[in-house]
């Protein structure tokens, strides 16, 4: 008959397995009390540079997408005040141009009342000969107005020289061609004032053969005198600026400053009144 054997732990196992289980408790709680900061160290170390330049990408792409959506709406801001800059400057010379329209207008009125005794019809330029004066040009009233003298700028401007039903053409007093039999307005001297467009570009035109036993001064002013065959007496050409004696010692010559801008003309009166008695 076979006895069992019983399971018998030597001393020397029992001591190692104490031993392994005690090393084992020992570690454990050593493991909970161990420090992380060392890791997080090593973890930040290599984490931390990548992120902050993840996030310094970040706010450059942000940056770049608000100085994108800056410049779109400083752009379109620019292109509404352009827009607002042309309409206010097409507003400033709109009205430029109706003040300028109105002070003419008026300086017109003031030249009608100063020959109210005349008859006129308001006229426009619409066409002029090449060059810079305005020695001939046309207006727009003709025959159907019944038209003659042409004056403007408070001032004696020319002579209607070819009509038709609806326009005329003017020859102004600066023309070459041109001249007028005037007089002095103090003294009714006559003398002849003659065109010439190489004097009108010094701002001056010349007369001639004025009779006067009396002085006549510079500022002297020159009218249409009362013997012309086609201008109206009285109507004003300009004022003495240099007056000389003739060779002859018997009359006198200059010239006058004339009143009207020949080299800036739009809107006339034309007097209807006809002085036709031969030709001038």
């Amino acid at each position: 008959m076979n006895k069992k054997k019983k399971f018998q732990l030597k001393s020397k196992h029992l001591l190692f397995i104490m031993t392994f289980l005690c090393l084992s408790g020992i570690l454990g709680s050593a493991a909970d009390k161990m420090p992380v900061t060392p890791i997080r160290e090593a973890a930040g170390f290599v984490i931390i540079p990548f992120q902050n330049g993840i996030n310094q990408i970040g706010a450059y792409l942000t940056d770049c997408l608000t100085g994108f959506q800056n410049v779109k709406k400083l752009s379109a801001e620019k292109e509404e005040l352009e827009q607002k800059v042309t309409d206010l400057t097409e507003e400033n010379n709109q009205l430029v141009q109706e003040q300028q329209e109105l002070q003419r207008l008026q300086e017109l009125y003031q030249l009608d009342q100063s020959y109210s005794e005349y008859e006129k019809v308001a006229a426009q330029v619409i066409s002029k000969d090449p060059g810079n004066w305005y020695d001939t040009f046309v207006i727009n009233k003709g025959s159907n107005d019944g038209i003659q003298n042409v004056i403007a700028d408070g001032g004696l401007v020319g002579l209607v020289e070819e009509v038709s039903s609806n326009s005329a053409t003017v020859r102004s007093i600066i023309d070459d061609s041109s001249s007028v039999s005037a007089m002095t307005a103090s003294t009714s001297d006559t003398c002849i004032v003659s065109g010439d467009l190489r004097l009108i570009s010094d701002g001056k035109l010349a007369f001639s053969q004025l009779n006067t036993t009396d002085t006549v001064a510079e500022g002297e002013k020159i009218v249409t005198s009362n013997i012309s065959d086609k201008y109206l007496r009285g109507i004003l050409i300009g004022y003495v600026s240099e007056i000389t004696e003739d060779s002859n010692h018997l009359t006198k010559k200059g010239y006058i400053i004339p009143v009207v801008d020949f080299q800036h003309i739009q809107e006339v009166l034309v007097i209807k009144e006809l002085k036709q008695q031969g030709g001038e």
